[in-house]
C-alpha cells in the first residue's frame, strides 16, 4: 500500500541517505541486500508523512536507531502512534545500543520479525 508523500519528503529522505550516522551506516550494514534472513529492507523511506530510518514493508517492520535528542520524546510517541495506526511496527534503539550491543539488538528484531 502507498501513502502519500508530503512534498519535499523524498528529496529530504534522499539527503539522509547521503549522510547517515555511524549507527544507521551500521545497522544498514546488516540489514541491506537480505543479510538479515533473506529480507529486504529499505532506508530513510518516507512513509506516512514521516521519514523513517529502515522499514520491511513485508512484515511491516519500521526500525529507528536514535541519538539522545530522541530522549523522552512525546513527538517520537506521537509519531510511532501515527505509524502505528498504519499497521506498522516501530522498534527503537539507542545509537549506542546499536554501536556496542548489536547482537542483542538483532535478536530483538528477529523475534520482532518472527511474531
Amino acid at each position: 500500500m502507498r501513502h502519500q508523500v508530503p512534498s519535499g519528503h523524498r528529496d529530504f529522505a534522499k539527503a539522509m541517505r547521503s549522510n547517515p550516522t555511524a549507527a544507521e551506516r551500521r545497522l544498514w550494514s546488516i540489514l541491506r541486500a537480505g543479510r538479515l534472513e533473506d529480507l529486504k529492507f529499505k532506508r530513510q523511506q518516507p512513509i506516512g508523512g514521516y521519514i523513517v530510518d529502515f522499514i520491511c514493508f513485508e512484515h511491516r517492520l519500521i526500525v529507528e536507531a536514535d541519538g539522545s535528542q530522541h530522549a523522552e520524546s512525546e513527538a517520537d510517541a506521537l509519531r510511532d502512534a501515527a505509524l502505528t495506526s498504519l499497521g506498522y511496527r516501530v522498534l527503537r534503539f539507542w545509537n549506542h545500543t546499536v554501536l556496542t550491543e548489536t547482537d542483542s539488538m538483532l535478536e530483538v528484531i528477529l523475534n520482532e520479525l518472527n511474531k
